[in-house]
């Protein structure tokens, strides 16, 4: 059950930030084979002067920067798969693969408070972290 959230520098309409949240959702689903119904996704937007970028890049207004939180156990294929997939995805919106940034941070089962309260390695998740 990753939790995800996607920052822009620019405005985007509501279709277009469905499509942005979905392509983040869809490459976990992808990649690290979780639930489809298993959707944790933030978009947050910001003024332009409020996220930085590399210099360089073509069409600053289309930097987007992912961070990942999620359970310990993917291997190092499942992850760059990850990546792969997010700027796949995004390349089908007009996000220039050299415009994405996404960091990954991964914790222990029972740093994760899930389903009332309960820690994470107490729960049948449904699902294997280990992919």
């Amino acid at each position: 059950m990753p939790s995800s959230q996607i920052e822009v520098r620019r405005q985007y309409t509501e279709a277009e930030e469905t499509a942005i949240i979905d392509a983040v959702h869809g490459a976990l689903v992808a990649a690290f084979r979780i639930p489809p119904q298993d959707k944790h996704v933030r978009l947050v937007v910001h003024a332009p002067h409020r996220l930085s970028y590399s210099p360089g890049l073509t069409n600053p207004d289309r930097y987007t920067f992912v961070s990942i939180d999620c359970f310990t156990g993917r291997s190092v294929q499942a992850k760059r798969d990850l990546y792969r997939e997010i700027v796949g995805r995004f390349g089908a919106l007009g996000i220039p693969a050299n415009h994405v940034t996404i960091v990954l941070r991964e914790s222990a089962t029972e740093n994760w408070g899930i389903r009332g309260g309960q820690a994470a390695c107490d729960v049948d998740l449904g699902f294997d972290v280990n992919v």
